[in-house]
C-alpha cells in the first residue's frame, strides 16, 4: 500500500480572491441614481407632464372665452355720379372685447370628463414607468453580483485543479499514478481556464450595463450580507395578491379607464343630435375721422352687447349617426382590452409567485447540495490518500460542489429579484419595497457573504520537486509533513475444518 500525501488546506491568497468587499453602493443609493439619469424613465416623466399639460386643455371648453381685437382700416372710396366723379378717403379704427360663455353644450363637458380619466391614465402609466425602473436596476445590480459569484467561483476552482494538477504530476514521478492521472487534471484545468476567460468577459459587460443604467463608472454593488438571509414571502397566498393586482395594477387601472374614456367618446357622438347654448358679451368702440362711405363727418360709435346664442342641428348626412356606430364599436374594444389585460396580469402575477416559491425551495435544495458535495468532495480525497479513489473522481466532485455553489447563488439572487418581480406583477411595487432586499447586504463594518467558503485544497505534497512554472496559475506549494498511515491489520484466517473420517464396520 503506497504512502499517500497530506492535503493541503485552501491558500490564503484564495480566500482573499473569494471574499468580495463589504462596502460599495447600496441598491437603493443606485436606484436613486438611476432616476435621475436613467432615458427610459425621464422620457416617461417627460410624457406624463405632456400628458396632464393635455388634459388641462380639455378644461377650456367649459370656461369662458375672451377676446381682445383691433383695427385700423385706410380706404379709397371712388363714387361716379351723372355729376361727376367723387374720391374720398376714409380711415377707421376699430377696437373691442368681447366674451363667449358656453351654458350647454354636451360634447364640451364630456371632453373635460375626459381630460380628468387622461390625467389618470397618464399617472397610471408613470407608476409602470417606475416599477419597471425599479426592476431594471435590481436586475442589473443582481447580475453584477452573480457574475462577480460565478468568476470568484471558477477561480477557486482553477485553483484547486491546478493543485490536484500538481499532485498527479508528483505522483506520476515518483511512479504512484499513471499518466492518465495528470492527463485528467490537466484537461480540466485548461476547460477551467476557458471558463474563467469567460466568467470575466461577463462580469465586464454586466458591469457596463449596470454602470449606464446608472450614470455611474465603476459601480460597485455590495454583496451579500453573511449569513444570507431571504426576505419572507408575505402574504403566502397568491390569491391575495390576485386581488391587489385586480385593484391596483396599472395596466388593469389604465384599460378600465380606457373604457370610460370609451364611454365619453360616445356621449360626445350623440351630442351632435343636441341643441348649444352659449352667452356672449362684448364691448365694441369705432372711430371715423373722416366720415363713412355713407355719411359725412367725424362720427365714433360705442357698443356693448349681451346675448344668448342658441344653435340646433338639423341634419348633418347621416356623419353624425355614423359617428356613433364607430364610438360604441370602439367602447366594445376597450372592454375586451380590459379583459385581456386582466387574465394577461392574472396568469402573470400566478407565474411569477410559483415561480417564487418554487425558487425559495431550490435555495434550501441546493443548500443541502452544497453540504452533501463538500462531504462527497472530502469522502474522495480521503479516498484519494488511502487508494480507493482515482484523481478524476476528485476532479468530478470539485465540479458539481463549485457548480452547486454557482446554483445557490444565482438562486439566492433569483429569490431577491423575484421579491420585487411579483410586486410588479399585482401592482404593488413602489421604492419602499427596496427595503427588505436593501436589508440583505452587507452593511459598513459586517461581514460579506463570500462566493465560496473555506475549501480544502486537494493538493499533495512529494519529495519530488515539481517546478513552479509547470502549472500556470498554481497556487505556491506549502511544504508539509508526509502523511503515513498505519498499515491495514489483515485479519488471521481460522483455522481448517477438521475432517474425520467415518468409522468402519
Amino acid at each position: 500500500m503506497p504512502l499517500w500525501p497530506r492535503l493541503l488546506p485552501l491558500p490564503a491568497a484564495l480566500l482573499v480572491a473569494l471574499s468580495l468587499p463589504a462596502h460599495g453602493q447600496s441598491l437603493i443609493e443606485l436606484y436613486d441614481a438611476a432616476r435621475g439619469y436613467d432615458a427610459t424613465y425621464k422620457a416617461a416623466l417627460s410624457q406624463y407632464d405632456a400628458s396632464i399639460a393635455r388634459a388641462a386643455q380639455a378644461k377650456a371648453g367649459i370656461l369662458p372665452a375672451v377676446g381682445l381685437s383691433g383695427s385700423a382700416v385706410h380706404s379709397n372710396i371712388a363714387v361716379d355720379t351723372p355729376q361727376g366723379d367723387i374720391s374720398r378717403k376714409i380711415n377707421t379704427q376699430a377696437g373691442g372685447v368681447n366674451a363667449t360663455q358656453p351654458l350647454y353644450r354636451p360634447a364640451n363637458w364630456a371632453t373635460y370628463e375626459q381630460g380628468k380619466l387622461q390625467a389618470d391614465i397618464a399617472q397610471a402609466v408613470l407608476t409602470g414607468a417606475e416599477q419597471d425602473l425599479i426592476v431594471r436596476v435590481s436586475q442589473g445590480y443582481f447580475d453584477v453580483l452573480a457574475s462577480q459569484d460565478t468568476l470568484a467561483l471558477v477561480r477557486a476552482q482553477k485553483a484547486a485543479t491546478a493543485e490536484q494538477l500538481a499532485s498527479a504530476k508528483r505522483n506520476f514521478e515518483v511512479g504512484t499514478a499513471t499518466i492518465t492521472d495528470t492527463r485528467e487534471a490537466q484537461a480540466r484545468f485548461d476547460l477551467v481556464v476557458a471558463q474563467e476567460i469567460a466568467a470575466e468577459n461577463d462580469l465586464q459587460i454586466k458591469k457596463i450595463a449596470l454602470d449606464e443604467l446608472v450614470g455611474r463608472i465603476g459601480t460597485n454593488p455590495t454583496p451579500l450580507a453573511a449569513p444570507v438571509t431571504l426576505p419572507a414571502l408575505l402574504p403566502a397566498d397568491v390569491n391575495v395578491w390576485v386581488q391587489q393586482a385586480e385593484a391596483v395594477h396599472p395596466s388593469i387601472l389604465q384599460a378600465r379607464l380606457g373604457v370610460d374614456v370609451s364611454g365619453l367618446e360616445v356621449k360626445k357622438a350623440e351630442a351632435g343630435h343636441k341643441p348649444t347654448l352659449d352667452v356672449q358679451a362684448g364691448y365694441n368702440v369705432t372711430n371715423n375721422p373722416q366720415g363713412t362711405s355713407t355719411a359725412l363727418g367725424k362720427s365714433r360709435i360705442n357698443a356693448g352687447n349681451i346675448g344668448v346664442v342658441f344653435n340646433m342641428p338639423l341634419f348633418a348626412g347621416f356623419a353624425t349617426e355614423n359617428r356613433i356606430k364607430e364610438t360604441l364599436a370602439l367602447e366594445d374594444q376597450s372592454r375586451s382590452i380590459l379583459d385581456s389585460t386582466r387574465r394577461t396580469v392574472n396568469q402573470n402575477t400566478r407565474s411569477v409567485y410559483l415561480s417564487l416559491v418554487s425558487g425559495a425551495g431550490q435555495v434550501k435544495a441546493l443548500e443541502a447540495a452544497e453540504a452533501s458535495s463538500q462531504s462527497a468532495l472530502d469522502a474522495n480525497r480521503l479516498g484519494y490518500q488511502v487508494g480507493v479513489r482515482i484523481n478524476i473522481d476528485v476532479l468530478n466532485s470539485q465540479s458539481q460542489l463549485y457548480q452547486t455553489k454557482r446554483d445557490l447563488a444565482l438562486a439566492r439572487y433569483g429569490v431577491l429579484l423575484g421579491n420585487l418581480k411579483l410586486r410588479q406583477a399585482s401592482g404593488t411595487l413602489a421604492p419602499a419595497d427596496l427595503q427588505p432586499i436593501n436589508a440583505t447586504l452587507a452593511q459598513a463594518g459586517s461581514a460579506a457573504a463570500a462566493a465560496s467558503p473555506t475549501v480544502p485544497s486537494a493538493a499533495t505534497i512529494s519529495p519530488v520537486p515539481v517546478p513552479s512554472n509547470s502549472i500556470p496559475g498554481a497556487t505556491p506549494l506549502v511544504p508539509q509533513q508526509p502523511f503515513n498511515p498505519p498499515a491495514p491489520v489483515m485479519p488471521v484466517p481460522p483455522p481448517p475444518p477438521v475432517i474425520l473420517n467415518p468409522p468402519t464396520r
